[in-house]
């Protein structure tokens, strides 16, 4: 069966929240959860949304022959990590190319791996550093930074590990780690239609990258990720080309409950996201829009003017068409 070419832009609006942990530590700074000094507001990489979308194509066996992950983990015989270059290598050798056919070369990677028919990567060939040739693709999906849409306190934590760090001790070390009582985090996205067909981006694949987020987010169960779940996800599929509104978290926002801080939310109860914006500037473009499709988990409330709405029935009253994502495991 052929699959679908994407051809129309995409915008993506994905909300979800943190309970008692770290949503993206910063290495150089002792792993503390990200943070605007300035604002308060929690920052997580793009680089680690993505993550959690490869992660679960990774771990619920979704790889096949055209939807492996390029950018992974892999032992080689001995069980020591191999290296990019070892990838490369081995990639050529299998499919019997070589580097003086670099257009080839990039198509049989881009036919293998979803994960570079959606972010892109720059691949080096060679093991030379910064002399060698490289394959360069530009993703189709991109992401900006994820922000808590109100500001966070990090909470510091300490406490002793159970064994000893080093031979000859009597008891545990002493282990610091920092969290963030609650968060709730949203990621804006777009699916750019004129680089979806440098890579072959395919309607399966956009599929694939929606469960990423909605099902990756709730199979994050390290002990630093824990506490994560899907709040919402809102496509807007345009028909018109190289439309898009704009970072659709502009026209939202969270409204703490009477009596409630910002800093002082601990949970999904505590506040309502105030959609009356967003509401708007979709109706105020329908013709431009193909389809608005929405997944919201039933704890989330969305108001409009001061009252809870059910969003889908609100946009349907304007005309505009809009359907429930359909995104099962399965």
């Amino acid at each position: 069966m052929t699959k679908k070419q994407i051809n129309r832009r995409k915008e993506i609006l994905f909300l979800y929240d943190v309970v008692d942990n770290n949503p993206n530590g910063d290495p150089a700074a002792d792993n503390r959860p990200r943070r605007d000094e300035e604002t308060e507001i929690n920052l997580v990489t793009d680089v680690r949304m993505k993550r959690t979308v490869r992660d679960y194509i990774i771990q619920t066996e979704k790889q096949s022959p055209h939807n492996s992950v390029w950018i992974a983990e892999e032992e080689d015989k001995k069980g020591n990590l191999k290296t990019r270059e070892t990838k490369i290598k081995e990639f050529k050798e299998n499919h019997k190319l070589d580097n003086t056919n670099k257009k080839k070369l990039k198509a049989e990677l881009l036919k293998e791996y979803v994960d570079l028919r959606l972010f892109g990567a720059t691949i080096g060939l060679t093991a030379k550093e910064g002399k060698g040739e490289s394959i360069a693709v530009t993703g189709p999906v991109q992401f900006n930074f994820g922000r808590s849409l109100h500001p966070v306190e990090i909470m510091t934590v300490k406490g002793t590990a159970t064994l000893p760090s080093k031979e000859g001790l009597k008891q545990g070390t002493f282990v610091t780690t920092y969290i963030i009582p609650y968060s709730l985090i949203a990621f804006y996205g777009v699916v750019n239609e004129n680089a979806a067909i440098t890579t072959g981006l395919t309607e399966e694949d956009v599929s694939l990258l929606y469960q990423g987020l909605w099902f990756g987010t709730k199979n994050l169960i390290t002990r630093s990720k824990m506490g994560h779940a899907p709040r919402l996800l809102i496509i807007v599929d345009y028909n018109e080309k190289n439309y898009q509104l704009g970072d659709l978290r502009d026209l939202i926002s969270l409204v703490p409950n009477e009596g409630k801080k910002p800093k002082e939310l601990r949970s999904i109860l505590d506040y309502t996201i105030d959609i009356t914006q967003l509401i708007k500037s979709l109706e105020s473009i329908k013709d431009r829009i193909h389809k608005v499709y929405l997944l919201r988990s039933h704890e989330l409330v969305l108001t409009a003017g001061n009252k809870p709405i059910d969003l889908e029935k609100e946009l349907k009253s304007m005309s505009l068409p809009v359907s429930e994502l359909k995104i099962g495991e399965a």
